[in-house]
């Protein structure tokens, strides 16, 4: 490649200024873009200086930063921000009017309420968003997903309502509503939302896991239907009899006759032909053989009832099979890509991999705790520029397990699979209550991958080579698919078994950056759920190899973990796990190199570049509290009254990412009602220059990925805390398409 095509795709933005009534008078923030920063000064970078003006009149010439108090100024005012270089204006922005109230309301179209075929009601709240920029004009669109009362953890049994994803203007407008339908279970684990522009057009797609059902409403602000279109089926599977109107969801008696028929084909099953299973199913129970195989419908109902009856409570109390309904264990399952701006469905190809069973070779049946429909729907997506230019879609399945990462880029017409990492199968003796507890799977090539996932994923380019690799949890894929490595470590005293080399396995949070700012490199933290059966609790690690850098052992679940600069007064970033932790290990408030500042530490829900010396803000608030920011130092910033945030404890916002305005990043969180998003912005005078944080490529591809299951921080490709060396700040080699 030469020329653009060489360059780094990004996005085309206007100057995105706000004006936020204060008591103060009205503070203005807006954009330094990337292609505008030309060097590197004291206290930021050089580039563009700006002119303000205030109804028209120029009132300030700024140079410094990119914000401004006008004390002078007053809700009634209107304002306007000039670029400024070699002494000549640019690039003047659209005028902009105070809010008066500290924030913006972004109104919303909320779902009826509705009920579940076991009389269950339920209505509806905004959850996760993602952004981008559907028509070319330089301003973000708002992607809502509208998440059901009875949304389900992927382990609980019950039905759910339907998902919808709405596409909003600034103002409100709906564009369209894509409803995923009946077929897609709710819950942070099964709908992942990627907006972004992948074809270079200059204006974003959207692309999620669709099913028989989805379809793409619009109505006119009164209400009234416009259009419905459902997505195009494969032609096989329309000649297979499947439809739009085919509901996959399972009664209590479906799951039953499920089990029925997986036994009645038990001979013919594939792991028990290859040797690997038992050839009965009394072998599996630990009974003694009693049928002849292929079994009768009488036999194999027999076995069901003893199944459900006697074996599953046996292994666990919580083992209530007769109960289990809603789960999706059958019908087709696809990718779709969607025109952002009209809701336009460009191509659905079948999802990649597919469930291929119930979860019975994912291991859903092999541990104590029988939970079919888990590990098997278990789904991770990411946008990585894996070429250095252009950025491709990312869609996975599995992480407890078999693990597959599948890569995909889009030309405008048509998905191209790029590459598939699949670790196989893991192997198991008995998928009724396996004792081989195999750490890999099959596949000779992505084998290692098997088992590493976290309820995340993150992408950066960790080797330095201009290209971004897949943070898979505790293992990495280089850019191209391969396994870049997959970290271990040997079990302490006090493990389950002490001087085992094991995986360092699954984990809750995932945070990716620039961590301690004197190594050459990024460094990744994450906390690990192993217990005694892993190495460690939590663990800093080399980003670029996998080294663990240090870490603590724990005896049980460490469930959460936030890195950032809480403290200025210690150089580099902090790294914590959450507090009630059980572990030999010191467990607190540590500095990049694992000293122990603290034995207390903020919350480990989500964090924000809010304040003016570039230090990190912790949000808190869950359930019906109000969401807050907290400075570790000075106490609390900002109460979002009204608003609230999602998903219970985790207590997460709706999004946080540096959608307008300077370098800080603006919460985004639902009212109480679902009525409204409310936008806030930070108005502390800060006097560092920075372009948006959205022209860096990790950060940007962060926000895309933000949404995914556990909802984690975006962090920039650069150390960005108060001590910043702004000589290492890069300054981005980009091309911004512009729409036709």
């Amino acid at each position: 490649m030469n020329g653009v095509d060489s360059l780094m795709q990004l996005e085309y933005l206007d100057r995105g200024l706000v004006a936020i009534a204060t008591s103060e008078g009205v503070f203005l923030s807006w954009r330094l873009l990337g292609h505008e920063a030309t060097g590197h000064g004291e206290s930021g970078l050089t580039g563009r200086d700006f002119h303000v003006y205030r109804d028209s009149e120029l009132i300030a010439k700024v140079s410094d930063s990119t914000n401004y108090l006008d004390s002078g100024g007053s809700p009634s005012c209107s304002y306007a921000v000039s670029a400024v270089e070699s002494g000549r204006e640019m690039d003047r922005s659209e005028e902009a009017r105070p809010w008066e109230n500290g924030y913006y309301d972004l109104p919303l179209q909320k779902p009826a309420d509705g009920v579940t075929p076991a009389g269950e009601a339920y209505s509806y709240s905004a959850n996760d968003m993602s952004i981008g920029d559907v028509d070319g004009d330089g301003k973000y669109e708002f992607f809502v997903k509208w998440e059901p009362s009875n949304a389900k953890d992927v382990s609980h049994s019950g039905y759910t309502g339907p998902v919808y994803v709405d596409c909003y203007k600034l103002d409100g407008t709906l564009l369209y509503r894509i409803d995923l339908g009946v077929n897609i279970r709710a819950g942070a684990h099964y709908t992942q939302l990627l907006v972004y522009d992948f074809d270079g057009d200059g204006k974003a797609e959207v692309m999620l896991k669709t099913a028989p059902g989805t379809r793409v409403v619009k109505r006119d602000p009164g209400g009234r239907l416009l259009s419905e279109a459902y997505i195009t089926m494969p032609p096989e599977d329309i000649a297979a009899g499947y439809g739009h109107a085919d509901d996959y969801r399972c009664s209590a008696e479906d799951y039953y006759e499920h089990i029925v028929q997986l036994f009645l084909g038990w001979h013919a099953h594939e792991e028990v032909l290859a040797g690997h299973w038992p050839a009965s199913l009394e072998e599996c129970f630990g009974i003694a053989r009693a049928c002849s195989y292929p079994l009768s419908r009488a036999d194999a109902e027999r076995l069901a009832d003893y199944f459900f009856d006697d074996y599953a409570p046996s292994r666990s109390k919580r083992n209530n099979l007769r109960a289990i309904e809603g789960f999706i264990l059958k019908g087709p399952e696809y990718l779709s890509v969607f025109r952002g701006e009209t809701g336009e469905e460009l191509e659905t190809i079948r999802y990649n991999p597919g469930r291929h069973d119930d979860g019975l070779m994912w291991g859903d049946y092999s541990w104590n705790r029988i939970e079919p429909g888990n590990r098997v729907d278990r789904f991770l997506a990411g946008v990585a520029y894996l070429d250095g230019s252009k950025p491709y879609a990312l869609f996975a399945r599995g992480y407890y397990t078999r693990a597959v990462v599948v890569a995909y880029s889009w030309d405008g017409e048509q998905l191209r699979e790029t590459w598939c990492a699949d670790s196989g199968w893991v192997a198991m003796n008995n998928p009724f209550g396996d004792t081989l507890r195999e750490q890999d799977g099959r596949s000779p090539i992505w084998g290692e991958l098997a088992g590493q996932g976290a309820h995340s994923l993150s992408v950066a380019d960790v080797d330095g080579d201009g290209c971004q690799e897949i943070i898979y949890g505790s293992a990495t894929l280089d850019h191209d698919g391969s396994l870049l490595y997959s970290s271990k470590g040997v079990l302490p005293e006090g493990s389950a078994a002490p001087g085992r080399l094991v995986k360092l396995g699954h984990g809750d949070a995932l945070h990716v950056a620039n961590i301690d700012p004197d190594r050459p490199g990024l460094e990744i933290f994450m906390v690990h759920e192993s217990g005694v059966w892993g190495p460690y609790g939590y663990t800093l690690r080399d980003a670029a190899t996998g080294e663990v850098l240090f870490g603590g052992f724990a005896t049980e679940d460490v469930g959460r973990g936030m890195t950032g600069q809480v403290d200025p007064d210690y150089k580099g970033m902090q790294v914590w796990p959450s507090e009630d932790v059980k572990g030999p290990a010191s467990f607190g408030l540590m500095t990049a190199r694992g000293e122990l500042m603290d034995a207390k530490a903020p919350s480990t829900n989500m964090n924000i570049k809010w304040a003016a010396n570039m230090t990190t803000q912790i949000i808190s608030g869950t359930f019906d509290s109000p969401v807050t920011i907290e400075d570790w130092k000075r106490g609390r910033l900002l109460t979002a009254e009204g608003a609230r945030s999602n998903n219970g404890t985790k207590g997460n916002p709706c999004l946080v990412a540096d959608i307008w305005g300077d370098w800080r990043e603006e919460l985004l969180v639902r009212t109480a009602d679902s009525l409204a998003i409310r936008i806030y912005t930070s108005t502390e005078l800060t006097d560092r220059k920075l372009y948006t944080l959205m022209h860096d490529a990790q950060y940007r591809t962060g926000v895309a990925w933000q949404n995914v299951v556990y909802n984690q921080p975006c962090y920039t490709s650069f150390y960005l805390a108060s001590d910043i060396d702004w000589g290492k700040v890069p300054l981005p080699e980009m091309h911004m398409p512009r729409a036709n």
